[in-house]
């Protein structure tokens, strides 16, 4: 009833104003007019008014909301932590990830990769594959400048390559690119000619480009004495460098990179990139703990459980590299392995329980893989035929090879007596006695090269019975006082047979191998699995760690191992021939397993010239299935690369590298710092 009243009053009020004033009211006006409310009716009207106000700040700022949106905001600083020292921030001398990682932030190729790990234009505007895949002709883009303001050019490019070509540079690259000649065919267009086609060669345009006007005046023999161009690099990429911090010591402790306000594409939101360096993976968790870095990767998968509790996205990336043991046929000392039986090879695979390694190794950060065909990454079929982890299996496959328990252990029984020799044998016999002779002379080459066993005594055995009684004249011809060997098989002579092809039977032989890998954790911890897993059936397994100081020389050059743990890394566009055709058997050529298979060369070659996917497709299918029914190697599993940012940098959006320096692929679109712009 009072809120009628006061609402009466109220319009009785405005009407008494609105008669005598006839216009709007003023200020003064107003103050009176609240004077003759009640002290409640102040108050309804002070909620009244303060609603009505609410309600125009809501629609007001509702209407703003529905209409804008946030975007990327330009600034802010990101801090990367690394272990390791930058030396050579130089693409043709960098011998590390850490320079690698800065490489990729101040320099640029003609091609790059993308967040899917595809090969992209970067200088270059588009290109054109002529000749049937042997001519590559590039288009660069406009507006390229270095650094430092001098303008890109095709000249750039020739430099670059030339230097790599140069063997007085002893570039590691010069293999990929000898047989290439590149040319100008205008300002802005440059010529790739190469001997034969090669469909993986667009990959090798991903190769960062040096400034000639920078490099040109500098001999091979001081390219890398040229400190301030080595640690303070002009580039043309996305970042430039600013500054460099080091202890009393000359250790670089960080190194300042800002954005390239010049940059050809688009530039980066994120103002400034600080490397902060460390000596060990301890010291660089302890900074994420300590939130003194945004981003880091780590070696270990499962130290990313230290970093579980503090503000870091994990971003588990897949890396196109695998991991297997590769057998080899011969020993280091150049006697026959065992594991130059398949049927040894395939127990071996069915004997291996992949799904423990991954899972105590990794941390389950990765994938298995049956054959180097990664088909998470290259979008290829998985093999139907896999080895499935099968102790029952494995031990029918040691059977079937002659292999048998013995107190525990795998062993394979001595070989049995050829024969024991009683009967005088001479020229023109004819019967068993002489076969077995014959199998007795020829497990000695040289005494009997012909090796023919027919179970005819005829001149070759005959010649072979004399070279035989020679080598061991002391024991034959001495006590009878013959210089030379008469060709008839009698009393000293069968002896010597005897003691040869019938020794007193021995114990079995075990099965041993030997299991070479690099002193890096994850790796001893996956051959002492594989050692325990392989000990359960009765083989003896010895580990061997080495240096990767010692690897190449003393071990991949020369092929000194039996079995060997190792990785292998593949290219965007995947070229299997260096690591599985039979003519890159030997050094510098990376068929660790001297695998050798005239259907797999066949289609190793034919997929290296071809640039159709399709085809690469279908011929890595088929080469899928040869690799694994010949099980030259225990494919094991393909490791995730673990890196972690700071929940603060929006914008990171990779999926798959090529290697880890490709995790700044799209830097352009990170960001830290946010705004709301008008849509």
């Amino acid at each position: 009833m009072e809120k009628i009243n006061f609402l009466a009053r109220t319009k009785n009020a405005f009407l008494n104003f609105k008669k005598k004033y006839r216009r709007f009211p003023s200020l003064s006006q107003w103050k009176r007019a609240f004077k003759v409310l009640t002290k409640q009716e102040k108050i309804l009207f002070l909620v009244f008014f303060i609603g009505g106000l609410g309600a125009v700040v809501f629609l007001s700022l509702n209407f703003y909301l529905e209409n804008t949106e946030i975007k990327p905001a330009p600034g802010a600083t990101y801090i990367e932590g690394t272990v390791g020292q930058p030396g050579f921030i130089n693409p043709i001398l960098a011998d590390s990830n850490t320079d690698r990682d800065l490489i990729e932030l101040l320099f640029s190729g003609l091609m790059k990769y993308n967040k899917k790990g595809e090969v992209v234009p970067d200088l270059a505007k588009h290109y054109e594959i002529k000749e049937e895949g042997r001519v590559y002709d590039f288009l660069l883009k406009e507006n390229i400048f270095w650094h430092d303001n001098a303008p890109f050019s095709v000249e750039d490019i020739i430099f670059t390559i030339q230097i790599i070509q140069d063997s007085d540079y002893k570039n590691p690259e010069r293999a990929n690119w000898l047989g290439v000649k590149v040319e100008k065919i205008s300002d802005k267009t440059v010529r790739f000619r190469l001997e034969e086609p090669y469909g993986p060669f667009l990959e090798r345009t991903t190769l960062k480009i040096l400034p000639k006007h920078i490099w040109e005046d500098i001999p091979p023999q001081r390219l890398p004495l040229a400190v301030q161009y080595n640690l303070q690099p002009i580039g043309c990429g996305p970042y430039k460098f600013k500054e460099i911090q080091q202890d009393g010591l000359g250790n670089i402790k960080s190194l300042t990179l800002v954005q390239n306000s010049d940059y050809f594409d688009k530039i980066p939101y994120i103002s400034k990139i600080i490397f902060y360096f460390f000596d060990n993976e301890e010291d660089l968790i302890k900074a994420a703990q300590e939130n003194k870095i945004h981003g880091l990767s780590l070696l270990n998968p499962r130290d990313q459980d230290l970093l579980e509790k503090k503000e870091f996205h994990s971003y588990p990336l897949s890396l196109s590299r695998y991991f297997a043991v590769f057998f080899r046929d011969k020993l280091p000392d150049g006697k026959s392995s065992i594991l130059a039986e398949k049927k040894i090879r395939q127990a071996l695979n069915h004997a291996t329980d992949k799904d423990e390694i991954l899972k105590n190794v990794l941390n389950g950060q990765g994938k298995i893989v049956q054959s180097p065909i990664l088909p998470e990454i290259y979008g290829f079929e998985p093999s139907s035929k896999t080895y499935e982890f099968s102790l029952e299996k494995a031990e029918e496959l040691f059977k079937e090879a002659g292999f048998e328990k013995q107190n525990g252990k795998l062993t394979k029984p001595s070989t049995a007596p050829i024969k024991e020799f009683k009967l005088d044998l001479q020229y023109r016999d004819e019967n068993e006695e002489v076969r077995a002779l014959q199998e007795c002379l020829s497990l000695d080459s040289e005494v009997y090269p012909e090796g023919k066993i027919t179970g005819f005594f005829g001149p070759a055995t005959k010649e072979a019975v004399i070279r035989f009684q020679e080598k061991y004249k002391k024991e034959i011809l001495d006590p009878w006082g013959f210089e030379k060997g008469t060709g008839m098989v009698s009393k000293s002579t069968r002896a010597q047979l005897n003691k040869i092809c019938n020794p007193p039977k021995k114990e079995g032989v075990p099965l041993k191998l030997s299991l070479t890998t690099l002193n890096q954790s994850f790796l001893v911890e996956t051959a002492n699995i594989l050692k325990e897993q392989w000990q359960r059936l009765g083989i003896e397994i010895e580990i061997e760690r080495i240096e990767k100081s010692q690897l190449v020389q003393g071990f991949i050059k020369p092929r000194g191992y039996e079995a060997l743990l190792f990785g292998q890394g593949l290219e965007a566009i995947p070229d299997l021939f260096p690591f599985w055709h039979s003519s890159w058997k030997k050094d510098p050529g990376l068929n660790l397993t001297l695998f050798e298979n005239k259907t797999a060369d066949r289609l190793l070659e034919e997929t290296r010239r071809s640039s159709d996917p399709q085809l690469r497709a279908e011929n890595y299918q088929k080469l899928q299935e040869i690799l694994i029914e010949n099980a030259p190697a225990i494919f094991l599993y393909s490791p995730d690369y673990i890196y972690l940012v700071s929940e603060t940098v929006k914008g990171v959006d990779i999926k798959t590298i090529t290697a880890p320096s490709k995790r700044f692929c799209g830097i352009e679109n990170w960001y830290i710092k946010t705004q709301r712009v008008w849509k």
